[in-house]
């Protein structure tokens, strides 16, 4: 027995860790996060960075709920950026660039300063269980450790192995020792594992690079963040800039001569790699008929040499690594500070856990971030918060907390893994959102700011400051929509430069936002009715938005009140599929693994055709299950 009882052990300090162990603790639980090493909590071992496509609104998101990572990543970036400025807000996203020592160490300084939390150094090779629940942890010091629910987010080092050719070893990443036995435990109590793998390229010297054989990447001098309560900006004059580059006709042809070298085509490598971010070798196969791929030197540290050579994940041995790096424009006499390498691990089967990360075949047993098949930190700490929040609401008899995919892009992932499950390392993408224009950058907050609110993870104090900001936005578009610009004169000179005419006539400001590149500061100049409101760079975004694209919102949200309907009609989670007389074998089989909560999870299950729901609705109504 152990010495201390806990409600909640969170084994893994990654990014999932982290969120789920700080929900936990702030909502009054116990929480025990137990780590391989206290220094690597929070680590960067690929990318130094936060955000970019889809990935930067999750980071909004996980802020709006009153998670740590976008406060995070706003306490000292190497640099910010607005991605995808010249498309429409569906699309636009924030990415900051981050000092890999600097955002690991300001993570754990919180979580060191949290109460409830406390933290250990353990590694956790087995689970307190019995045929249906978890009940605690049992380390390999011997110790065995109680708890009301035990959340696995071991990330990348569940009988992890590192790759370059042929020279390969058990561990994990930036040479951490893997994690061994839990997985091997896993599979004893029933729970399906499968491999995969991922990568990173080779960090560079800074000092051996000539950066003028580049094109620079400048940050952004806008008041941009991720986190709703940052109030303190990084200028563009404190940001370090980024340099793009491209493979030479070299570069392809050292590649092509070793392909049969790379651990990733000569039958070394077993688990399967991200699509979406493939090493380098992938892509000019993949991709034969390119001749160049885009390349970016990106800092690792504010005062540091480590250059990451972002797109150049490789599986070669390190001798053709360096063919290859100093075949590159710049990096023609670089020294390589790290080699590149691949990383193979043990996941979860996504189609085991339900829709509040729980492993359905236990009681008290919950995954988080890669150990779900998932790929990134952003990911990983969107699903420690929701494990973190869903534990959390189990223990204290509340009900699960469970987003929709036209709430959220967290509910657009944890959908498509417990429903679709993936056999890839899973990253969200835009294009996965069915109402992409619904999940903004701009408006995280007022898809998500009040659950944070009810479940207990936003203050009172915050939750005012949301109140008050989508108020003074209301009253604004509402004194627009009444008002005639005043200043005509203004108004014509304004109108000339952006190339339309003015005819003379009075116009409400309301009319006059809504033309293209019209900007609201501009605007309020010539209304002095309007110069009550301050409003931050965020605030305006989120008006601009809610005026320009009024029409093409309500078109989505009208279309996404016909999937509300059906996620209202909730299924029988004992239904026995199996044996659901009228329905294909097929689709018995893939309802079976899901168990769906509601008719619209049902049908996003593949293998299931819409034959296949409304034979089901008829026979659970004709049985007086719905």
């Amino acid at each position: 027995m152990s010495e201390k009882e806990y409600d909640i052990i969170v084994v893994g300090g990654g990014h999932a860790g982290v969120e789920a162990s700080y929900a936990g603790a702030r909502l009054g639980l116990r929480v025990l996060l137990l780590t391989l090493n206290k220094k690597m909590i929070a680590n960067m071992p690929c990318n130094p960075h936060i955000g970019g496509s889809a990935k930067g609104v999750v980071v909004r998101e996980i802020d709006a709920l009153g998670g740590l990572m976008g406060i995070a990543a706003d306490h000292h970036p190497l640099q910010v950026k607005m991605l995808n400025t010249g498309k429409g807000p569906g699309v636009q996203c924030l990415r900051t660039q981050q000092d890999k020592a600097g955002y690991p160490a300001y993570v754990q300084s919180v979580l060191e300063a949290t109460p409830n939390l406390t933290i250990e150094e353990e590694e956790v090779v087995d689970l307190l269980h019995d045929e249906n629940k978890v009940y605690g942890v049992i380390c390999r010091s011997g110790r065995s450790i109680v708890s009301k629910a035990v959340i696995i987010t071991t990330g990348t080092y569940l009988d992890s192995r590192i790759i370059s050719g042929k020279d390969v070893f058990t561990g994990g990443p930036d040479g951490e020792k893997a994690s061994t036995g839990l997985s091997e435990s896993l599979q004893k109590m029933g729970v399906e594992i499968f491999r995969l793998k991922t990568g990173t390229p080779p960090r560079i010297k800074k000092s051996s690079i000539d950066f003028s054989k580049g094109t620079i990447q400048e940050g952004s001098n806008d008041e941009l963040a991720f986190s709703y309560s940052t109030t303190k900006f990084t200028p563009l004059s404190e940001q370090l800039p980024c340099y793009l580059i491209y493979t030479t006709p070299k570069t392809l042809e050292i590649i092509r001569e070793h392909l049969a070298e790379s651990a990733i085509f000569d039958g070394t490598i077993q688990g399967i790699g991200p699509r979406y971010c493939p090493a380098i070798e992938s892509k000019v196969v993949r991709f034969s008929d390119k001749e160049r791929h885009q390349l970016f030197l990106e800092p690792e540290f504010e005062d540091g040499e480590s250059i990451y050579l972002q797109g150049f994940s490789s599986g070669m041995p390190h001798e053709v690594q360096l063919e290859m790096v100093h075949s590159l424009p710049g990096l023609e006499h670089a020294e390589i500070l790290k080699w590149a390498y691949q990383i193979e691990y043990d996941a979860i089967k996504p189609l085991q856990f339900d829709a509040t990360l729980r492993v359905k075949k236990y009681e008290g047993l919950y995954g988080a971030g890669q150990i779900c098949g998932t790929s990134g930190y952003e990911e990983a700490g969107a699903l420690g918060l929701m494990a973190g929040i869903n534990a959390s609401n189990k223990i204290l008899g509340k009900e699960p907390f469970i987003l929709r995919r036209n709430e959220s892009y967290i509910g657009v992932m944890i959908d498509d893994l417990v429903t679709k499950g993936t056999d890839e390392p899973y990253r969200l993408l835009s294009s996965r959102a069915e109402y992409r224009l619904l999940l903004r950058h701009d408006n995280a907050d007022e898809r998500l700011t009040e659950y944070g609110h009810q479940i207990g993870l936003v203050s009172d104090e915050r939750y005012s400051a949301y109140k008050k900001k989508y108020d003074d936005i209301a009253k604004a578009i509402e004194l627009m929509d009444k008002t005639i610009v005043s200043d005509k004169e203004g108004l014509k000179n304004y109108l000339a430069e952006l190339g339309y005419d003015y005819d003379g006539y009075g116009y409400h400001g309301l009319d006059i936002l809504k033309r293209p590149h019209v900007s609201y500061r501009r605007l309020a100049q010539l209304m002095p009715e309007l110069q009550g409101f301050h409003f931050s760079y965020d605030d305006i975004l989120s008006l601009e938005t809610r005026v320009k694209y009024e029409g093409y919102i309500k078109k989505e949200e009208r279309e996404a009140a016909s999937l509300i309907k059906q996620e209202n009609v909730s299924l029988p989670l004992d239904c026995d599929y199996l044996n659901v007389s009228g329905l294909r074998l097929e689709a018995r089989q893939k309802l079976n693994d899901v168990k769906p909560r509601t008719i619209a999870q049902a049908s996003r299950i593949p293998g299931v055709n819409p034959a296949d729901i409304s034979i089901l609705l008829l026979t659970l109504r004709r049985d007086g299950k719905l």
